[in-house]
């Protein structure tokens, strides 16, 4: 049975300060509410990833990104080695941010699977188009290359250690949502792809997150679709009692 997993992604917010009490307040919403999911997941800045292995009671850590290179003369990088031995177990990778800021290519993001999986971390693997690409129709082709030169080098046994999040990079941040036809559809197509490599079985066991402007009024529904298994949640795993409503819309 493949995971149902509730990921939040801080990106680039929060003081210390703010970070550890929210850290506190969803540690506190776990306790009193529970989850109807396998994993929480918190994705906070590098600075805060000791802080919130310390305070992990109730949901794991992941960082946001990790060096493609093993270790060396990379100044300001952290390798996945790094990431392991604070026993930071997830790692986001190959986000849309990634890509058009910082020019990250399929090449590099596979790179990045690779040192991430060979130290035991858990690769959020981020696929997904832009507007342009969705307007033009290339959006299936879109993700299924970026899947296919990423991740298909692995092996069966090594992929089925990768969680897969969709993002719909014209719905991050926008207010905008792919509706749940339209999320549905792509994870259902993601699945394919992922069979006609692997197998159904594989396939089946790969968690498939939804990571596009999810929220606690509209989670349920998204959740409710067949091939969707949580979110990579984005501004609203800034506050925790939204958090944890989405954590428990399944």
């Amino acid at each position: 049975m493949r995971k149902k997993i509730v990921a939040g992604n801080w990106k680039m917010n929060n003081t210390l300060e703010v970070a550890n009490k929210l850290m506190q307040d969803v540690n506190a919403q776990l306790e009193a509410r529970g989850k109807n999911c396998d994993e929480v997941i918190l994705g906070v800045p590098a600075l805060y990833l000791i802080p919130a292995i310390e305070q992990s009671g109730m949901f794991q850590v992941a960082a946001q990104n990790c060096s493609n290179k093993i270790s060396g003369a990379y100044t300001g990088e952290i390798s996945a080695s790094m990431l392991a031995s604070t026993d930071v177990m997830n790692c986001i990778l190959g986000h849309s941010e990634r890509r058009a800021y910082y020019g990250e290519t399929n090449e590099i993001i596979k790179e990045k699977v690779d040192r991430c999986l060979e130290n035991g971390v858990t690769p959020i693997f981020c696929c997904g188009e832009v507007l342009e690409e969705r307007k033009g129709h290339k959006h299936f082709e879109v993700v299924e290359s970026q899947i296919n030169e990423a991740l298909f080098h692995l092996s069966a046994k090594a992929f089925g250690k990768v969680v897969i999040a969709y993002e719909p990079v014209w719905a991050i941040g926008t207010g905008e949502t792919a509706s749940p036809a339209q999320a549905q559809e792509m994870h259902a197509f993601i699945r394919s792809v992922v069979a006609t490599q692997f197998g159904d079985e594989v396939a089946n066991d790969t968690t498939i997150l939804y990571g596009g402007s999810c929220k606690g009024s509209n989670a349920k529904e998204l959740f409710a679709c067949q091939d969707v298994d949580g979110g990579l949640i984005g501004g609203a795993s800034l506050d925790a009692a939204e958090f944890i409503t989405i954590a428990n819309s399944f």
